[in-house]
């Protein structure tokens, strides 16, 4: 991601309160997001963003989420001082499967969170 300074806050909601119509971006890898992801999000993994941001969807603001939170907050601050509005999904994927939000997955098998 770069050197960039943190902000000492990222705007964050746990999963349970993510709104049914956000925008998500899901920045975890390739295997994390084949076994299950927000149906309609949009995947870029985290090493990718910077390169990526034509590749990022419009929405105002935008949801970040990850497995647990960690790489997601970090993307949401690096997002949020590049002019984005950027919003951390507290707990994750793990917290989003936890609340029972709904899933898919891409292998055939029921959506779960690796």
């Amino acid at each position: 991601m770069g050197c960039v300074t943190m902000p000492q806050q990222v705007p964050t909601v746990p999963a349970s309160q993510v709104p049914d119509d956000a925008v998500v971006l899901d920045v975890r890898e390739d295997d994390e997001w084949v076994a299950g992801h927000v149906e309609g999000a949009t995947h870029i993994p985290m090493g990718e963003v910077p390169g990526r941001l034509d590749d990022l969807p419009e929405g105002d603001p935008l949801y970040v989420t990850c497995r647990g939170g960690g790489r997601s907050a970090r993307v949401a601050a690096w997002l949020n001082a590049n002019g984005y509005d950027a919003v951390n999904v507290g707990g994750g994927m793990g917290e989003w499967q936890a609340a029972g939000r709904p899933m898919v997955s891409e292998t055939g098998q029921p959506p779960t969170v690796v």
